[in-house]
């Protein structure tokens, strides 16, 4: 037996389905992010609401039951339970609410600091303020105009509900509201795009304008205190370009309770060597972290030496990651604000990358730019590896995964410790001016990991490459691929296949991220050889290409840490600019070559990505079983 989970794996969403008849709570899908702005922006085209200081929520129903999720995938079910009892008694067949849990005062401010306490002895004051509507009843609402999926929210939810609530909001005037709101010391307003369709990533349709400055910063280390409390201030971090630096002290913000229990959490990270490179005066006799911890921070300002001015302490945040703390910074409202306008020149559109097609550049970054709202929730906030072609597919190409700062500010870094153990920085992006800046930059190819930033340490997804040997045609893939779905299937995994406009299909496993790494490749490695040794004429596992012949080649390497797959609506480097698409099994039984989808197809794309037959691709709620 395998070394898997220790507890019973989940049957995926559509089998369970069927088998009673019912719709179960949809899986986890990625949240649409906010890009933060100087300010509100203007006109009739932007909801604006409250910007509310708590937890973010995806609370999914089905079949009488619910759950609820973090922004990163994790099930917070048991912490948020009376959120969860109330939305399972909905009146709905299954719905996947996206919202933020707070704990409210007398006079409707929310409160990060309150919540945390709430959460340790006061559960039942903990509200959900729902704000959109991504699934109704089986039916996927993404690609409809926000306007019409908060009419759908606002009929679902009960009236009179303080547990469950709907978050008004305006049209229009988001600047007299901001004000309001800032007068009020309230947290802030978020702009919302009337018609846009749900994204899930920082596509810049959702903005966020705060009263006050704060965000998230990693807990590097803590100073003694020569008074009676345990330490005098914590020392903090944050990522930028990919690499951990200092970012100042905060002293001020706790309770009693609050600097035991930090000393009591703290105490098990403490190391020897600094965290990170500060001046010697302000971390004398500094007891420094791991760097695991993050801490939710409000400050004035940042100082030209990048560390904060008057910053105050207001709690752990479980649900975030360190890796994935970096600095926000205020973007112009007017360039994040314009219509459909990129911020990426594209320089030489007219030079040919694919000569036996006269593709050029700008065509490429032409098809990019429409397919960014269906492919920014699969690349975005992954680490990537780029394949770069500067001079045409022809000419050389190479892969890239980190930067030196060449890139710009669009595409982002995260820092990710490697086996020395020194971080190094890896590329990310969660813009479609991050995905155009890499296309400027020579890219046709985007391989990304199989985890994202908040937790690189967890897949969320197995990949198997079914990769024939040369001369065989592509209905021994199309064979391959069902028979792999079928044992997949037998173990309780649903699975999704993908035509990798190369040679062969991905046949992928969405997963809960909570299995790391070891686990995932063993489990993985111990399915292909299992495979292989079960129909030896068709299928290995070995590495070397001369035990390949005439058969097809599992390969399960993509699934570990640092390796990569492309990515769904990738282009791939090869002739007439073929690209990597998600198709139903249904498909997989008429289409005719694994390179059927190319960049002029890029319309169809965008449409058929909304149509029900791909609703919910790459989704389920299912852990890695035992094997």
């Amino acid at each position: 037996m395998m070394a898997g989970t220790k507890t019973e794996p989940r049957v995926s969403r559509a089998a369970s389905s069927r088998a009673a008849g019912k719709l179960d709570p949809p899986p986890f899908q990625p949240v649409q992010l906010a890009t933060l702005v100087d300010t509100v922006p203007t006109g009739d085209r932007w909801l604006h609401e409250m910007k509310y200081d708590g937890y973010r929520l995806l609370v999914a129903v089905g079949g009488g039951r619910a759950r609820a999720y973090t922004r990163s995938g994790l099930d917070w079910s048991e912490k948020f339970a009376g959120i969860v009892d109330e939305a399972a008694a909905l009146g709905v067949r299954s719905a996947l609410l996206d919202g933020e849990a707070v704990v409210m005062d007398e006079q409707g401010r929310s409160s990060f600091q309150t919540l945390q306490g709430a959460l340790k002895g006061a559960p039942a004051s903990i509200d959900f303020i729902a704000f959109d509507l991504l699934e109704l009843d089986g039916e996927d609402l993404t690609g409809l105009p926000l306007t019409e999926r908060k009419e759908r929210l606002r009929a679902i939810l009960p009236e009179g509900s303080h547990r469950i609530r709907y978050s008004e909001h305006i049209e229009g005037n988001g600047e007299k509201l901001l004000h309001g709101f800032c007068d009020a010391g309230l947290e802030g307003v978020i702009s919302k795009k009337a018609d846009g369709r749900y994204i899930g990533s920082r596509s810049g349709g959702w903005l966020k304008a705060k009263c006050i400055k704060r965000q998230e910063f990693v807990i590097v280390g803590w100073t003694s205190s020569d008074k009676s409390r345990l330490f005098r201030s914590l020392i903090l971090g944050v990522h930028e370009d990919g690499m951990l630096r200092y970012a100042g002290k905060v002293g001020t913000g706790f309770g009693n309770d609050e600097i035991v229990r930090l000393m009591e959490t703290m105490a098990p990270l403490e190391q020897d060597k600094p965290t990170v490179k500060a001046p010697r005066a302000e971390v004398r006799g500094a007891h420094w972290l791991k760097p695991k911890l993050v801490a939710e921070i409000a400050y004035t300002e940042m100082t030209n030496e990048g560390t904060l001015r008057h910053p105050s302490y207001l709690g752990l945040r479980a649900d975030k990651k360190s890796e994935a703390v970096v600095l926000e910074v205020e973007q112009p409202v007017a360039e994040i604000a314009a219509p459909a306008v990129s911020k990426v020149k594209v320089t030489n559109p007219d030079r040919v990358i694919f000569p036996e097609s006269n593709i050029t550049k700008g065509q490429l970054a032409d098809y990019y730019a429409a397919v960014a709202p269906i492919m920014l929730p699969w690349v975005g906030s992954r680490p990537m590896s780029l394949v770069r072609c500067p001079q045409g597919r022809a000419k050389k190409c190479f892969f890239q995964k980190h930067d030196a700062g060449s890139f710009g500010d669009t595409v982002k870094h995260v820092g990710i410790m490697e086996k020395d153990g020194h971080e190094e920085p890896y590329l990310f992006i969660d813009t479609a001016d991050g995905l155009l800046t890499c296309v400027q930059m020579g890219t046709i190819e985007f391989h990304g990991w199989g985890s994202r930033i908040e937790d690189v340490e967890k897949a969320d997804r197995l990949v198997f490459d079914l990769d024939p040997d040369v001369g065989l045609d592509f209905e021994a893939v199309r064979t391959a691929a069902f028979h792999f779905r079928d044992i997949l299937k037998s173990i309780g995994l649903e699975t999704f296949p993908m035509v990798t406009g190369g040679k062969g299909v991905h046949v992928i496993a969405p997963l809960v991220p909570k299995a790391e790494w070891p686990e995932v490749k063993d489990f993985a490695h111990r399915l292909a050889q299992a495979v292989a040794q079960s129909d030896p004429d068709n299928f290995t596992a070995a590495l070397p290409k001369a035990q390949r012949k005439g058969r097809i080649f599992v390969d399960y390497l993509r699934n570990q840490r640092g390796a990569t797959a492309v990515m769904p609506y990738g282009v791939r480097a090869r002739e007439n600019a073929p690209v990597a698409v998600p198709i139903t099994w249904k498909e997989m039984e008429t289409i005719h070559a694994p390179n059927h989808f190319h960049i002029g197809d890029a319309a169809e794309l965008v449409k058929r990505a909304g149509s029900k037959a791909l609703s919910g691709w790459g989704r389920a709620d299912q852990e890695l079983p035992d094997l």
